[in-house]
């Protein structure tokens, strides 16, 4: 089975387990997650099988939406519900102050500079930083560069603020709860979480682990799993023509001249298939050399 499943992961699993969960439901090893998700926060994970997995990093840098509460007046060290208290300040219910927090969390749609919690899987001189923090250490981290595309205010009942984030890959969701509540001069934390999608995947249509199970007794799973190509769908389509030496080149994986296509067409990027209607993977066009150059390839795929 070749292609990707839209997974609901559910609370208490981290995405590891929900890849060794799915190894166990369909029986096979070449699976793998799409980035992860805290044991805590829930919804969509696209997972990869087979010759899907070498779209696993093409996967991680998609756009990502979350719905996420925002607890106001508390900090933690893991900057969300689950961690040890920091600092705890009253929020009172005001026009003011709902006004304050709203121009706090629209403050920070757009580019901005941040800092990796202590309590993430990023490594510091080959040691997670989850590692030293459970050890009481903490150290610096450089800030990095993301980006909040969009930021809707679904409701705000002081303390908690209801919102909906839309996000560049490597975003934290709950330091930017931390920072929102430094912004606001109160403080805050993230409560809960569900990632509502990545890309074209969307929560309504994710399946939970029990679903999935038994979708593959029913086998009836085939159909909720997406082609490799339909990722690419957007590409342009160049296939091999019929008789040629196209397909003996795709097939190696090796370059190949326009003219040995259907159409003969040039494009900057085009998913390619051999002219049995196999999909191969994508290919750039190579203005210099006058070919088609491999950029990824899924040879053997379904189409």
């Amino acid at each position: 089975m070749d292609g990707i499943i839209n997974v609901y992961k559910e609370k208490g699993y981290t995405s590891h387990d929900v890849v060794a969960k799915m190894r166990g439901i369909l029986r096979m090893k070449k699976i793998g997650h799409t980035g992860t998700l805290d044991p805590e926060a829930e919804g969509v994970l696209p997972v990869c099988l087979g010759k899907g997995t070498k779209l696993c990093d093409a996967l991680t840098d998609k756009t990502k939406e979350y719905r996420a509460v925002l607890l106001l007046g508390k900090e933690t060290d893991t900057q969300d519900i689950t961690g040890r208290v920091l600092t705890e300040h009253p929020v009172e219910s005001s026009e003011a102050m709902e006004q304050a927090v709203r121009e706090a969390v629209m403050s920070f749609v757009g580019p901005y500079l941040q800092v990796p919690p202590m309590y993430s899987a990023l490594k510091v001189n080959g040691k997670k930083l989850y590692e030293l923090a459970r050890a009481g250490k903490e150290v610096e981290r450089q800030p990095r560069p993301v980006e909040i595309f969009k930021i809707r205010i679904e409701s705000i009942c002081l303390p908690r603020v209801t919102m909906t984030v839309a996000c560049s890959k490597g975003t934290y969701i709950r330091t930017l709860c931390h920072d929102i509540g430094k912004k606001a001069g109160c403080g805050g934390c993230m409560e809960s979480l569900i990632r509502t999608r990545v890309d074209r995947f969307v929560i309504e249509e994710s399946l939970r682990l029990d679903e999935i199970e038994s979708l593959r007794d029913l086998e009836e799973l085939s159909r909720h799993v997406l082609p490799v190509d339909s990722v690419f769908e957007s590409l342009p389509r160049l296939s091999m023509a019929a008789g040629g030496e196209g397909d003996k080149l795709v097939h190696n994986g090796n370059p190949f001249r326009p003219e040995l296509t259907e159409s003969g067409d040039l494009f900057f990027e085009a998913r390619v298939y051999d002219s049995g209607g196999c999909f191969i993977g994508v290919y750039e066009y190579d203005e210099k050399k006058k070919r088609y150059q491999p950029r990824k390839l899924f040879l053997g795929g379904a189409s």
